[in-house]
């Protein structure tokens, strides 16, 4: 079964703060989910099938069901780190195409910024039980020296360099000066993210995504609940999802699991990178960036660096505008994780929402893509492919 056409995002918000230190988890979701079903012109009654990650607090999806006075008939809590949002954009498609749910809410809140130890607490027990807890956390491998690992290893492969990867930061940067919410609203050049400290060689600490607070949803409905909405609708198209892990040891560093996740997404929706207008992808790390661009096909394998140089990613006219709310590098990276921004970046453009100096004009497809996890050892990819509502 195909799930190109079967729903439609119909309502989108970012919460506009990035430091919120007088909200719990649960009232972050709230706030975002009332702000998403209103942009839908829809309201918590119309809702009959919710989907969250684990960032949402307590039972997970039955403890916000019951904040948020729900009343559901499906559920879904898919878990693949920062790239959960989109499964569930996926899976509410599919759960809608099969008739489960009508009227999803997709929801992420966090707040590593106000209150860190809310979210080191549950990650370290998480983790602590893993089947491969004792040959990796007895040896310390911290989130950005597996980055660093897997950005040493393309640049011994193909000759990628550190002025490359800055360029993708400078690019965002670009892009971050227009929104008034962003994190990290300054203009940066290359030099700048040269200078800037070394966090886990080869990595800078400009090449690292932003610590905030934050959260968004988006609400994804049945083409008849969409056709009786007056806001603009944007359709899904194509989707994809792969985990990749470590193959017992023979892991390779230089791709992500966007290398499958991409092609499904192109597939079912009928259309290749070619035909993109906009991206949104995953920005934990500037290398996250550049392996995500080549294994989604925008670029031969190894040449990632040479695509993103010479304002490569910049709106409105680079040859893959990308990130234009400033991405998780300079934006926003709510409960530490970002593809939930991804998509609402992607309905904004779509809409023709975004800021005018980076608004791609006559936007017809576009592509946002999650990473969860990590480039060194495991991870979970999704990529979204969204068009306008008569694609």
């Amino acid at each position: 079964m195909t799930i190109r056409g079967k729903a439609s995002i119909a309502g989108a918000y970012e919460h506009p703060l990035r430091v919120i230190p007088d909200r719990t988890v649960a009232q972050v979701h709230a706030d975002v989910a009332v702000g998403a079903l209103a942009d839908a012109g829809l309201s918590m009654d119309d809702v009959d099938g919710y989907f969250c990650a684990g960032d949402a607090p307590g039972f997970g999806g039955f403890s916000m069901a019951e904040y948020l006075g729900l009343q559901l008939r499906h559920i879904d809590t898919t878990e693949t780190g920062g790239s959960s949002y989109l499964c569930h954009v996926g899976h509410a498609t599919a759960a809608i195409a099969a008739g489960k749910c009508s009227v999803a809410l997709v929801t992420l809140a966090g707040l590593p910024r106000s209150d860190p130890a809310s979210m080191m607490g549950g990650a370290r027990a998480m983790f602590a039980s893993a089947p491969e807890a004792g040959f990796e956390m007895n040896h310390g491998m911290a989130i950005h020296g597996g980055y660093a690992l897997a950005a040493r290893r393309h640049m011994y492969e193909f000759g990628t360099t550190s002025e490359q990867l800055a360029e993708i930061k400078v690019a965002a940067s670009h892009h971050a000066q227009f929104n008034p919410d962003a994190f990290l609203p300054k203009a940066v050049s290359i030099e700048e993210v040269l200078e800037s400290p070394l966090v886990s060689d080869p990595l800078h600490r400009l090449d690292c995504c932003v610590v905030t607070d934050g959260g968004g949803a988006v609400v994804v409905v049945s083409p008849e609940i969409a056709r009786d909405l007056e806001r603009r609708t944007v359709k899904v198209l194509g989707h994809g999802e792969a985990p990749k892990h470590t193959n017992n040891g023979r892991i390779d560093l230089t791709h992500t699991g966007a290398a499958w996740s991409g092609p499904r997404a192109f597939e079912e929706a009928g259309v290749t990178p070619g035909d993109i207008d906009y991206a949104s992808i995953y920005d934990s790390f500037t290398i996250t960036v550049l392996e995500t661009i080549e294994d989604l096909g925008f670029c031969e394998k190894g040449k990632g660096g040479a695509f993103v140089a010479d304002q490569g990613l910049r709106a409105p006219d680079g040859r893959l505008p990308f990130n234009t709310d400033g991405g998780g590098l300079c934006n926003n990276h709510p409960a530490n994780r970002g593809g939930m921004t991804k998509v609402i970046e992607a309905v904004r453009q779509l809409r023709g929402e975004a800021h005018g100096e980076v608004q791609v004009p006559d936007c017809q497809l576009a592509l946002a893509h999650g990473t969860g996890g990590s480039l060194a050892n495991r991870m979970g990819s999704a990529t979204l492919i969204l068009g306008q509502e008569d694609a």
